[in-house]
C-alpha cells in the first residue's frame, strides 16, 4: 500500500530518530569506556549528537504545526543568530537606532514576505533596501567614529543571519512541475546533507586526518576529513534523493555543491571568530557553542540550493 506524503514524513523522522538512538548509544558506551579520563573527542561527538536531537525535535514540531510554525521557527533562529553576531562585535550608542530597525522591523518583515511568497520583494529587501537604510539610520546620532565598519557589521549580520537563512522556509514556496512530494522534504534534505557533512568531516578528520586545510582559520579541519565528510554526505544526499526532484546524478552534483558551500561558510564564520579572538559564537547550546556555530554552513548553502531549484526546476 502506498504511503501518503504525511506518512512518509513521519517515517522519515522515525528513521532519523532511530539513527540518533544508535548514535547516542555508541556515544554513551564510548564515554563509559573512557571512564573518568579526559575524552574531548568523545565529549564533542556526544555534544553534536545532543544538538542533533534538539534540532530533530524542534524541526519535527514545526513541521507538524504547519507552514506558519516553520516560518516562525526560522525567524527565531535568525533572531538568536543576529543577536550572537552583533554581540560579538563592538557597538556604539549611534548603533542603537539601526539595531532596533534590524531586530524589530527587518526580521519580522523578511519572514512575513517569505510567508506570503512575495519573492520579488524578499529577494531584494535586505540586499538592497535595508543595505541603504542601515547607514541612513546610523546618521541619527551623528557619530562618525568607525562609521563604515559599524554600518557594514549590521549589514553583514542581516545578510548572514536573516537573508541567507530565510531561504530555508522559502523552499516551501517553490513550484516544481512534476514533483509530487512535500516541499518540506526539500528543506529536510538540505539540512540533513549539510549538517551530516559537518559531523562527518569532524569524524573523518579525527579518524584519518593528517593534513590541515586551514590551520589558522580552523585547526581541527583536515583535507582527509573534508574529502571524507563531503563524499559521505553527498552519498547520503543520493540515498535521500527520493525527497527531491533530483535523479541520482543531479543529487550527486547538488549534494557536492551545497556541501562545498557549507564548508566555506564554516571557514568564513571561523575567520570572523578568530578576528574577534573567540572560539564560539555563543553558549546557547551548552558545551557546543551558539546558534551560529550550528547553522554557519547552512547560511551559505541555503540560498545556493534555493536558487538552483528555482531557476532549474521551476
Amino acid at each position: 500500500m502506498d504511503l501518503s506524503n504525511a506518512q512518509m514524513t513521519y517515517l522519515l523522522f522515525g528513521i532519523f530518530a532511530a539513527i540518533l538512538v544508535f548514535a547516542s548509544t555508541i556515544g554513551y558506551i564510548l564515554k563509559l569506556r573512557a571512564g573518568y579520563a579526559p575524552a574531548p573527542v568523545i565529549d564533542n561527538l556526544n555534544a553534536r549528537i545532543n544538538a542533533w536531537w534538539v534540532m530533530l525535535l524542534v524541526l519535527g514540531a514545526a513541521i507538524m504545526l504547519g507552514k506558519i510554525a516553520f516560518v516562525v521557527l526560522f525567524a527565531l533562529i535568525s533572531l538568536f543568530a543576529l543577536r550572537e553576531f552583533i554581540s560579538l562585535l563592538p557597538t556604539r550608542r549611534g548603533d542603537y537606532f539601526p539595531l532596533l530597525i534590524a531586530f524589530y522591523f527587518v526580521i519580522p518583515y523578511q519572514y512575513y514576505l517569505v510567508y506570503i511568497d512575495w519573492y520579488g520583494l524578499y529577494s531584494i529587501f535586505i540586499p538592497l533596501y535595508v543595505f541603504l537604510l542601515i547607514p541612513i539610520a546610523t546618521l541619527k546620532q551623528e557619530d562618525t567614529t568607525r562609521f563604515l565598519e559599524r554600518s557594514a557589521k549590521i549589514q553583514w549580520g542581516l545578510m548572514i543571519s536573516v537573508f541567507c537563512i530565510s531561504h530555508v522556509p522559502a523552499l516551501l514556496n517553490l513550484k516544481l512541475p512534476g514533483f509530487s512530494g512535500e516541499k518540506i522534504w526539500l528543506a529536510i534534505w538540505l539540512i540533513m546533507v549539510v549538517q551530516a557533512s559537518d559531523v562527518l568531516q569532524y569524524v573523518c578528520g579525527k579518524l584519518f586526518g593528517k593534513h590541515k586545510v586551514a590551520p589558522v582559520l580552523s585547526p581541527s579541519k583536515t583535507i582527509e576529513g573534508l574529502l571524507g565528510g563531503i563524499v559521505l554526505a553527498t552519498a547520503l544526499g543520493v540515498v535521500m534523493s527520493w525527497l527531491t526532484p533530483f535523479n541520482y546524478i543531479q543529487a550527486t552534483i547538488i549534494g557536492l555543491i551545497v556541501c562545498i558551500f557549507g564548508f566555506f561558510g564554516g571557514l568564513v564564520m571561523s575567520a570572523i571568530k578568530r578576528d574577534r579572538g573567540v572560539k564560539d559564537w555563543g553558549q546557547l547550546i551548552q558545551g557546543h557553542g551558539g546558534m551560529l556555530d550550528r547553522i554557519d554552513s547552512i547560511c551559505f548553502s541555503a540560498p545556493v540550493f534555493f536558487h538552483i531549484l528555482r531557476y532549474w526546476w521551476s
